[in-house]
């Protein structure tokens, strides 16, 4: 989604292809009825071009009656693709362990599946030792791993904390310090 980073959402909306919106909508969004949606964007542009955020909401809504939180996952895949998030997240998860001092601890808070996937798969990479210069694979060089998971699993709040903070409920906190 490189043409979408640095884009408006308005532009995204308007210029976008229906495959490139379906797909947009369904890896960035997870939206099941992803197709649905770009078809019936696709199907406004010609009456105009969609020009509030209120415009593209009722078009989802009308695709995906008594689903509320269809509305979020779209506005969602925009935000993700607009502000360019899974590369500036993949990017610090390379960066912060060569920053880090023996000890130091990587503590990373995700908001949606996306978002947990990369840091989960980050943090499996950096705790595991590659290449065992085996006679099987001779140019594989040996790399210890830099990190430990402290978390195995992620952290989730507590019933209480999401009673105080309704926010919080969808937070995965992984733990990682540096060997």
């Amino acid at each position: 989604f490189n043409a979408a980073k640095d884009a408006p959402a308005y532009t995204v909306i308007n210029t976008f292809s229906e495959s490139e919106l379906h797909r947009l909508f369904r890896e960035l969004g997870e939206e099941p009825r992803s197709a649905a949606v770009a078809r019936a964007i696709v199907a406004a542009r010609t009456q105009g071009p969609i020009e509030t955020t209120g415009a593209l909401a009722a078009i989802v809504a009308g695709v995906c009656r008594g689903d509320i939180k269809a509305k979020a996952r779209i506005f969602q895949a925009l935000r993700i693709a607009v502000n360019g998030e899974l590369a500036a997240l993949s990017q610090t998860l390379e960066a912060v362990p060569q920053l880090l001092r023996p000890g130091g601890r990587f503590a990373v808070i995700s908001y949606h599946s996306l978002e947990d996937r990369l840091v989960k798969q980050a943090f499996v990479r950096l705790s595991e030792t590659t290449g065992h210069g085996s006679r099987l694979l001779p140019g594989e060089k040996h790399v210890p791993k830099t990190m430990e998971r402290l978390t195995r699993k992620p952290v989730r709040p507590s019933p209480a904390e999401e009673e105080r903070n309704p926010r919080a409920r969808s937070a995965r906190l992984r733990v990682a310090e540096k060997l």
